[in-house]
């Protein structure tokens, strides 16, 4: 299976959220939570609506490490969980199939994969595709790899640049800038 990539033009990222804000306020929501926090799909997935209504934090612990994990919930975030969430019981899952089941991370797939090919994005899309995009657009935001590598939770800065694109994407850029 090949590795997927983030998705690195903001306007990009807008004409996802136009085409996902269409199909209604989910899978929206599961892209900008993805997208703004880093978390794996199938953290996202787990969350319960208590575990995000009227939170300055989401608190969890990570389905994969097993380490906890506090995340912030921006100002982006915060108005669209108090929509979301309205009449929602607290136990219930944050995002559920029309049958009323916690969604699966083969339908957020589809989702997602649906939703960047209709944006008319190409390459390697998938659900890690959130994870990495958060990666890619906070490292150039503030070029901090070490805070990065740690919020991924990997073991060397390489494998964090590796991991969202950027040591590619330098290598790429040195062979454009030697012209001989």
């Amino acid at each position: 299976m090949a590795a997927v990539e983030p998705i690195r033009k903001k306007s990009d990222i807008k004409k996802v959220e136009k085409v996902l804000a269409q199909r209604g306020m989910r899978d929206l929501l599961f892209f900008d939570i993805g997208i703004n926090c880093g978390l794996r799909i199938s953290d996202i997935l787990a969350l319960n609506v208590g575990d995000v209504r009227n939170k300055d934090y989401i608190r969890l612990t990570e389905q994969k490490t097993g380490k906890f994990r506090k995340i912030p919930i921006n100002s982006k975030l915060k108005p669209m969980f108090k929509i979301y969430t309205s009449g929602k019981d607290n136990s219930e899952p944050l995002f559920k199939t029309k049958y009323k089941n916690r969604l699966e991370r083969v339908a957020a797939y589809r989702i997602i994969k649906l939703a960047c090919k209709e944006a008319g994005l190409e390459g390697r899309i998938g659900t890690h595709t959130l994870r990495k995009t958060f990666g890619y657009h906070h490292y150039q935001l503030f070029k901090d790899v070490v805070m990065l590598q740690k919020i991924f939770n990997h073991s060397a800065p390489q494998i964090t640049l590796r991991y969202i694109g950027i040591e590619q994407e330098a290598i790429d850029e040195s062979y454009l800038k030697l012209i001989l």
